[in-house]
Formats: structure tokens, sequence, C-alpha cells
């Protein structure tokens, strides 16, 4: 499977690809234009990405922003329902505010940082994209 991850500060971009290189093929994006572009670029390629970590907080493009603009190119490619990329914001912002429009935007899970290993692997599971083992 592949998975972008797109977060513009260095630390917690590689954390995050040190956890999900577990179970993907890991890219990353440093902001929400770089994400956008690749999202394209690998639909075209026929290699879509089959999750998306997005950080809210972003310079150039935000994560909500960038997201949205992925689900419009899903949309203009016919792409809906459980075919769209599964997108999971990543923030350290964890107030209703936030919460609600990054739903609102199209997210499937939201995760409050600094990143916990067991529940982004946790939300990754209920995506039906991973199968954790129980011990």
């Amino acid at each position: 499977m592949k998975c972008l991850i797109v977060e513009d500060e260095f630390a917690a971009r590689t954390l995050m690809q040190r956890y999900l290189s577990l179970y993907f093929e890991c890219d990353v994006a440093i902001d929400g234009i770089e994400a956008v572009a690749a999202f394209r670029q690998a639909l075209d390629e026929s290699n879509p990405y089959d999750l998306i970590c997005f950080d809210i907080m972003m310079p150039n493009m935000d994560g909500r922003d960038a997201l949205k603009a992925v689900r419009q190119i899903e949309s203009e490619h016919a792409i809906d329902g459980l075919d769209r990329v599964k997108a999971i914001m990543t923030t350290a912002l964890d107030d209703s505010k936030s919460v609600m429009g990054a739903f609102t935007e199209g997210c499937e899970a939201y995760v409050v940082k600094p990143v916990d290993k067991n529940k982004l692997y946790e939300e990754i599971e209920k995506l039906g994209l991973i199968k954790l083992e129980v011990s």
C-alpha cells in the first residue's frame, strides 16, 4: 500500500514516516501544494495513494485546503465513496472547531500531536487499511 505524509516539520515528518513505513510505501510532502501535486501525479500514473496524513497547519497551503483540493480532483475523476483516498488529519489543535472543520473537508480520522503510534495504528485499522494483531 502507498501513503503520503504531508508535514512541514522535519521531526514530525520523520516520526510519521518511521511509524507508517511498517505498513506502507511512504512519500512525503512539506506542504499542501506539494501534496496536491503528488496526489495528482500518483493518480495520473494509476498508482494512487491509499492513505494521506495531513498536518493541518502548514505554510503555503494548509492541510484542510489540500484535502479539499484532493477531494475536488477525485470528483473530477468520478472517484467517490469507498474508492476515495483515506485521509487522517494530524495536528496539535484539538479544539472542536478544528476537529469539525477537518471532518467537513472530508477527513476520516483526526489524530492529535504528539502522534501516539498505537492511536495512529488504531485509526488506520478503523479505516480498514491494516489489521492489528491481538495480543
